[in-house]
């Protein structure tokens, strides 16, 4: 085989992005400095002087928070992916002469991000620019939650009931840097016979175009349904509510219909009081439309490499997934996008 030319290796990369445009597209197709201004906030604290390393440009940093969402990386598994693909280093727009943020910088980062309660703007930002460009919440909203695992803690049983009682066990308080590593915000719930560990990511979409309109992180023993007046959305141009048999009751039904809304939530059985016919049909048109919000969560499992997370803490948690919804909006950008661009 001959040695390869400069334009060879162009072919190459021209090759590579055809077969996956998803970062060349993301890359050409958010607005990324209509997020200059509150990425500015990471840097909360003003230098003293101009001696020592340039300041990196956030929209660097945004790039690889959002690259570590897209493929569910820990801080050093970004630092060296970014390091060592080509695609991942463009899309950040740094080049080979660039020396490449290290997982302490990106950490940073993001932490700044949450302290300063950015990530929420971001995603409200995200939300301002779908609607200037046709893409406003409309058809109706869905309603759903899903669990969100996170590593288990081996505890005992005295410290489990502790932390349950919303304390914190006195042995762990002599040991600053075990307290660091304690979850204790996580919870456990049994659901289908399983029991899991972690937290809920709870959400909202629009009926029509798919897109994360609101959403809420809590312990995985919140039920779904006491989120139910936090994710709705009150700016979909339409009133219809739809949602599983969990988010079923009296109380909600009153509570859709004091906002206006028009209830679409899947009605509920019990031993003493079956379903009619007419009720399983009803709830199996609903299901039509409920189940686009269980593609969100097939996207961010399949396409986003999964829900597992590695933050200690709610707050920490919340911000992690803050920009995880946010980047999923993202992709369904691009696929809406896609679709107007066929159909012309």
């Amino acid at each position: 085989m001959g040695q390869r030319g400069f334009w060879d290796e162009e072919k190459r990369i021209h090759r590579l992005q055809q077969k996956k445009p998803t970062l060349a597209t993301l890359s050409e197709t958010i607005p990324w400095d209509a997020f200059r201004p509150l990425l500015e906030q990471g840097y909360s604290h003003e230098r003293k002087s101009n001696a020592g390393r340039k300041r990196i440009d956030p929209i660097i940093l945004f790039k690889m928070l959002v690259l570590q969402q897209l493929f569910n990386l820990s801080d050093e598994e970004l630092e060296f992916q970014v390091n060592d693909r080509r695609s991942f280093e463009e899309f950040v727009g740094l080049g080979v002469m660039n020396t490449i943020p290290d997982a302490t910088t990106i950490a940073f980062f993001r932490e700044r991000l949450r302290k300063a309660g950015v990530v929420d703007e971001l995603f409200e930002r995200f939300e301002e620019h779908l609607r200037t460009h046709g893409l406003e919440a409309r058809g109706g909203q869905i309603i759903d939650a899903t669990l969100v695992p996170v590593p288990k803690q081996r505890n005992s049983r005295e410290e489990n009931k502790t932390i349950k009682d919303g304390a914190i066990p006195e042995k762990w308080l002599d040991k600053p840097n075990r307290l660091r590593q304690k979850d204790t915000d996580a919870r456990w719930v049994k659901k289908n016979g399983v029991n899991h560990y972690g937290y809920k990511n709870s959400i909202c979409i629009d009926a029509t175009h798919g897109f994360i309109r609101r959403f809420a992180i809590t312990p995985a023993n919140i039920h779904d349904s006491q989120m139910l007046t936090q994710v709705l959305d009150p700016e979909n141009r339409d009133d219809f509510v739809w949602a599983d048999s969990g988010y079923a009751g009296a109380q909600f039904e009153d509570l859709l219909d004091l906002g206006g809304f028009e209830s679409r939530i899947h009605e509920k059985g019990s031993r003493c009081h079956l379903l009619s016919e007419e009720a399983k049909e009803r709830n199996k048109v609903r299901s039509t439309v409920r189940a686009r919000v269980e593609h969100v969560f097939g996207a961010i499992t399949t396409c986003m490499r999964g829900k597992l997370t590695r933050r200690i803490g709610l707050a920490r948690t919340k911000a992690w997934w803050g920009l995880r919804n946010l980047t999923y909006n993202f992709l369904r950008y691009l696929h809406c996008n896609s679709k107007a661009m066929l159909a012309v």
